[in-house]
């Protein structure tokens, strides 16, 4: 069948992107006729699949906040003809911005299936959910992370079509952590809405004694805000930020680390904390979302950065603790293997024909 993945910017660095790429290559090596749209090109694209399977398409060069009305009319003409040249089949919409620009020029031929890859609390926050109250209804199927999340907007905001399908793992490592160097792991851009800030905060008051080393992994405008935030914490010293790795050498950043921490305002479901299960180490994570409890990582009050540090501490403190924690996460994190999730978009595509 064909499958269409639609996204704002599909070549830039960030989990919707992530899992946009590694389903389409999932569902392309089963056969299916897949393409990848991005609606404008990334300011500095990021390559995530080496020998893709599928077809890539950018409508735009211009930036996303750059592109005037009329070029946006040839745009969208381009688009339609783009997606009026494809055989029949799905598709998939990854953001209620993509929605609100693709649902109007999509052939009858292609059934529609609008993601969201936030939480409902994340949602409700902000204008999303307006959105997908307003548009989401009159898609095919509305697809979320999580049954929690799934069943919230099925709720409140009167959903007939929720359904859920989680993120899936890019692959899945034979290797696990030993869990012996003293390390706690973040990944992610360095933007505020990740609150790198509160970790560093959190690995302060948490008075893990040297040798433990906080590392940071991401790029973006906060770094040298999070640089100085550690000197005024008094880690500094402690606090390593790599900026941008490859994806080829994360699993030796996981294999490398002893604790993973997620303290985001907000979350759909982290592929950090998916790679960190599969690789055998334990997470403490902010309970933001039904996704984040789906991972199964140790779960701390949002915001609460006494109790994230205190578990940071108990963590730190055992080994033991950490092993017990890290294989229940590798067992639960399982259900997120590609394959599996593969299954269930199959599943989804199949309950749509009916």
């Amino acid at each position: 069948m064909t499958i269409v993945f639609a996204c704002l910017e599909a070549d830039t660095l960030g989990g919707v992107q992530q899992v946009t790429h590694t389903l389409a290559q999932g569902l392309a090596g089963r056969g299916h006729d897949v393409h990848v749209i991005g609606l404008y090109q990334a300011a500095s694209p990021f390559h995530y699949v080496d020998s893709p399977l599928y077809e890539e398409h950018v409508i735009s060069r211009t930036a996303v906040d750059r592109q005037g009305r009329l070029a946006r009319c040839h745009a969208d003409r381009r688009l339609a003809r783009l997606l009026g040249s494809v055989q029949p089949g799905f598709a998939v919409m990854t953001s209620p911005s993509v929605v609100t620009r693709l649902a109007r020029l999509l052939p009858d031929s292609l059934r529609t299936i609008g993601q969201y890859h936030g939480s409902y609390e994340h949602a409700r926050d902000c204008w999303h959910l307006g959105s997908i109250r307003k548009h989401y209804p009159a898609l095919d199927q509305a697809v979320f992370l999580s049954r929690d999340d799934a069943w919230m907007f099925s709720e409140h905001a009167l959903l007939p079509n929720a359904w859920a399908v989680p993120n899936p793992l890019a692959t899945w490592p034979q290797e696990t952590a030993t869990l012996e160097t003293p390390r706690v792991l973040g990944v992610g851009r360095l933007e505020g809405v990740k609150r790198f800030d509160r970790l560093i905060t959190a690995f302060a008051r948490s008075g893990v004694p040297r040798p433990w080393e906080l590392h940071l992994i991401g790029e973006g405008g906060e770094l040298e805000r999070l640089r100085v935030h550690a000197a005024e914490e008094g880690v500094a010293d402690r606090v390593v930020i790599k900026g941008r790795v490859a994806a080829a050498r994360m699993p030796g950043e996981y294999l490398a680390a002893s604790i993973v921490a997620v303290t985001s305002e907000h979350e759909g479901l982290p592929i950090v904390l998916l790679e960190a299960a599969a690789h055998g180490v334990p997470a403490v994570a902010f309970d933001v979302s039904g996704g984040v409890r789906s991972a199964g990582p140790v779960l701390v009050p949002a915001g609460d950065v006494d109790a994230f540090a205190r578990e940071l501490a108990r963590l730190a403190e055992s080994q033991q603790e950490r092993r017990r924690l890290g294989a229940a996460a590798r067992a639960r994190a399982g259900r997120f293997r590609l394959d599996r999730v593969l299954d269930e978009w199959e599943a989804l595509f199949t309950h749509i024909s009916r």
